[in-house]
C-alpha cells in the first residue's frame, strides 16, 4: 500500500468529519419533506416512504460493491468519482415529475453517496493505533451530525423555498465537497491485488471468519433499524397530531443532533477498552427510549424529542463502538470489513424506514414504539447470549 505522508491532525480530523457529513446528508434530505415530495409527483401516502428506503437501498448496494473497491483502487480517485455521480443523481431528483423516475433517482442517491465510508477507513488507516478510536468516533460525529442536521435543514429550505431547492442545493454542495477531496484528501493506492470478482467474492469469505463482524453487523442493523423508522415516522406524527409546520420539525430534528456528543465519547470508552459494557447499556437504553411516549399528552412533543435525543445517542454509540472493533480484524481487508459492516447497518435502516409510514397508519405511534423497541431488545438478547458464549469458551480454555 503507498499513502501519500499525512498526519491526522486535528484539522484533518475536522475536514474529514465535515465532508462525511455532508456527504451522507443526501440520504437524508428527502425523510421529513416525504408528504410534500409525495404529492407532488403523485406518489400515494403509503409508497411515500419508499422515497427513503429506496435511498438506503441505494445506500446499501453502493457499500457492498463499490466500497470494496476502497481495497483495490486509489482512494481519492474513487472518492472524486462517485461524488460526481452523486452530483447528476441529485440534480436529477431535483427536476423530475414522474414518481417512477423520482423512486430510481432516490436508489442512485443513496448508490452514489459511498465514498463517506472510503472516507472513514483510510483514516483508520492514516491513525495511530492508540489514537484510532478517537480519530473515528471524531469523524463519524461529523457523519452523525450531517445525518441529523439533514432533517432540519431540508424541512426550512422545503417550508421556505420548495422541496426542489433542496435537492438543487446538495448537488451544488457536493460540488464543493469534490473540490474540496481533490485539494486536501492524501492519495492512497492500497497494495492489494484482485480481480474485482475476486474482492467481491472476498466478502463472504471474511463474512464466515469474522464473528466478531457478523455480531457488530447484526447489533447496528437492529439499532438503525429503529433509528431510520423513528425518525421517518415522526414528522407524520409531528404534523398530523400535534400541527407542527416543516420549519418547527427542523427545530424539533434539531435537538436530536445533540445525539452526535456520543461519537468521540464512545472512541474514547472503546480505545481504553469499555467496548463491552458500553454497547450493552447503548442496546438496553435504546430500548427504553421510547417509554417517554407514555407521559401526558400535554407533554408528548418532549417525550418525543427525548426519545430522539436518547435513541441517536445509543444509535451513534453503538455504530462507533462496532468500527472500532471491526477496523481491528485486519488492516489489509478495512474496506471490506467496512462495506460489510455498513450494509448490514443500512439494509436495517431499509427495512425500518420502508415499514414505517405502513405501521404509522395502521397503528399509530403506540405501533411505532412497540415496533422501535422490540429491534434493540432483539440486539441486546444476541449480545447477551454472545458474551455468555465467549465467557464459557474462557472458561474451557482456562480449564
Amino acid at each position: 500500500m503507498t499513502t501519500t505522508p499525512h498526519a491526522m491532525t486535528r484539522g484533518m480530523v475536522l475536514l474529514f468529519a465535515f465532508c462525511c457529513g455532508a456527504i451522507v446528508a443526501n440520504i437524508y434530505y428527502a425523510q421529513p419533506i416525504i408528504g410534500l415530495i409525495a404529492p407532488d409527483i403523485g406518489l400515494s401516502d403509503t409508497m411515500a416512504s419508499f422515497i427513503v428506503s429506496l435511498t438506503q437501498i441505494g445506500y446499501a448496494l453502493g457499500l457492498f460493491f463499490l466500497v470494496p473497491l476502497g481495497d483495490l483502487l486509489e482512494n481519492r480517485r474513487l472518492m472524486i468519482i462517485t461524488t460526481v455521480v452523486a452530483i447528476a443523481s441529485l440534480l436529477g431528483a431535483a427536476f423530475t415529475e414522474q414518481p417512477n423516475v423520482f423512486l430510481l433517482i432516490s436508489l442512485l442517491v443513496g448508490f452514489s453517496s459511498v465514498s463517506v465510508q472510503i472516507l472513514i477507513p483510510l483514516a483508520a488507516h492514516l491513525a495511530p493505533e492508540e489514537s484510532r478510536g478517537r480519530v473515528v468516533g471524531g469523524i463519524m460525529g461529523g457523519l452523525l451530525l450531517g445525518i441529523l442536521l439533514a432533517r432540519p435543514v431540508s424541512s426550512v429550505v422545503a417550508d421556505h423555498l420548495g422541496w426542489r431547492a433542496m435537492f438543487m442545493i446538495a448537488a451544488a454542495l457536493m460540488a464543493a465537497i469534490s473540490v474540496v477531496l481533490a485539494l486536501t484528501v492524501p492519495k492512497r493506492q492500497p497494495d492489494h491485488s484482485a480481480t474485482y470478482g475476486q474482492l467481491i467474492g472476498s466478502l463472504w469469505t471474511l463474512l464466515r471468519q469474522q464473528p466478531v463482524l457478523r455480531q457488530r453487523a447484526f447489533y447496528q442493523g437492529c439499532m438503525f433499524a429503529t433509528f431510520s423508522l423513528f425518525w421517518t415516522a415522526v414528522p407524520l406524527e409531528l404534523a398530523r397530531n400535534h400541527g407542527l409546520s416543516q420549519s418547527e420539525i427542523a427545530i424539533f430534528a434539531l435537538v436530536g443532533a445533540i445525539g452526535a456528543i456520543a461519537a468521540p465519547i464512545s472512541g474514547r470508552l472503546a480505545d481504553a477498552g469499555h467496548t463491552r459494557i458500553a454497547s450493552l447499556l447503548a442496546m438496553l437504553f435504546a430500548s427504553l427510549s421510547f417509554l417517554p411516549a407514555f407521559i401526558h399528552p400535554a407533554y408528548s412533543v418532549i417525550g418525543l424529542a427525548v426519545t430522539g435525543v436518547v435513541l441517536d445517542f445509543c444509535v451513534q454509540m453503538n455504530m462507533v463502538l462496532g468500527q472500532r472493533a471491526v477496523y481491528s480484524l485486519d488492516a489489509k481487508s478495512r474496506g471490506r470489513l467496512n462495506a460489510l459492516y455498513m450494509t448490514s447497518i443500512f439494509i436495517g435502516g431499509a427495512f425500518g424506514s420502508s415499514v414505517a409510514s405502513a405501521v404509522y397508519e395502521h397503528g399509530g405511534w403506540l405501533w411505532i414504539v412497540i415496533v422501535g423497541s422490540v429491534f434493540p431488545l432483539l440486539a441486546l438478547l444476541r449480545f447477551l447470549s454472545a458474551s455468555q458464549n465467549a465467557a464459557l469458551a474462557q472458561r474451557k480454555v482456562a480449564s
